[in-house]
């Protein structure tokens, strides 16, 4: 059987696509100190020479991969926020695409919510930039939603009540991950008793 020769060069996308894949898994599973530049090449598949062609530093890659995990998630969950329906077809609809997003990338998720440990000040100053910038774009997308409740969008108190629910949220999504047999379908139900009807409904 004649050698089929060398495989053909990935483009330049496509080897960062898969460092950045590689390094939202090894981050999510060890940590910003417990990961190293090594161990992101070997998950990827690629020569460490190459992930330094992409990204010069660990702190530097982690800090892209976190800004695009961030941004995936505000146009994951954006999408059922903007749809047609009524307000609470839409509430029911983000939260259920909250829990997907969590379901289907938990990687990202721990990326995005559980690593709090880091020492490293750049680190910490573009994580609390991140969480501040994913409430303000929720804010805006439920600016409507807000005002039916009698809150304008632009006082601060609606950036706490959104806060409020993306930490509930994923507050359930980290129980489900402890309780994993618990099916969506009843989260979903749970979490639309608590933020549509409250506890006094």
């Amino acid at each position: 059987m004649a050698d089929a020769g060398p495989k053909p060069r990935l483009r330049a996308p496509a080897r960062r696509a898969l460092i950045t894949a590689a390094a939202v898994k090894v981050f999510a599973a060890k940590g910003y100190h417990g990961t190293s530049l090594g161990e992101i090449a070997a998950a990827a598949g690629v020569a460490r020479t190459v992930l330094y062609d992409h990204f010069p530093s660990k702190r530097v890659l982690l800090l892209a991969v976190m800004q695009e995990e961030n941004a995936s998630l505000i146009e994951y969950v954006g999408g059922r926020i903007r749809a047609s329906g009524t307000a609470e077809d839409r509430m029911r609809s983000t939260i259920e695409a909250y829990f997907s997003f969590a379901q289907s990338r938990p990687d990202a998720r721990r990326l995005l919510f559980d690593r709090t440990g880091e020492d490293d000040p750049e680190v910490q100053i573009v994580r609390q930039g991140i969480r501040e910038s994913r409430t303000r774009a929720v804010t805006a997308l439920l600016a409507d939603d807000v005002r039916t409740v009698g809150v304008e969008p632009g006082e601060p108190i609606a950036e706490a009540m959104v806060e409020l629910i993306i930490s509930g949220l994923d507050g359930v999504a980290q129980w489900w991950e402890r309780n994993p047999d618990m099916p969506r379908s009843m989260l979903v139900d749970g979490a639309m008793r608590l933020l549509w009807t409250g506890l006094g409904g």
